[in-house]
């Protein structure tokens, strides 16, 4: 099936949105990089204790459903990349938010 110009002219301005400086990594040294990352605080190296008790996750199957929402609501969340994916979180928080 063709996609319509607008769909096309969607993912043109979502690609354009996009937030990584994919050329301005592809300047950096090896060691610039590597500096990076030895600066960055939330990153730890691993070491044999954690693969030692490290174990596979395999993600949940996700069920094709239809839903019918609101046009503004479904238009808000279209706005960005990964729209699907953030209403499930939103679902989910609301569901552990609720279980008793």
């Amino acid at each position: 099936m063709r996609k319509s110009a607008g769909a096309r002219a969607k993912r043109a301005t979502a690609r354009a949105n996009r937030k990584t400086d994919w050329s301005g990594l592809r300047r950096r040294t090896s060691k610039a990089i590597h500096d990076g990352i030895a600066a960055d605080p939330d990153a730890h190296a691993t070491d044999a204790a954690f693969w030692k008790s490290a174990r596979v996750v395999l993600p949940t199957p996700k069920e094709a459903v239809t839903m019918r929402l609101d046009a503004d609501l479904l238009r808000w969340f279209r706005r960005e990349r990964g729209y699907q994916t953030r209403i499930n979180a939103i679902l989910r928080a609301y569901m552990q938010a609720h279980e008793s």
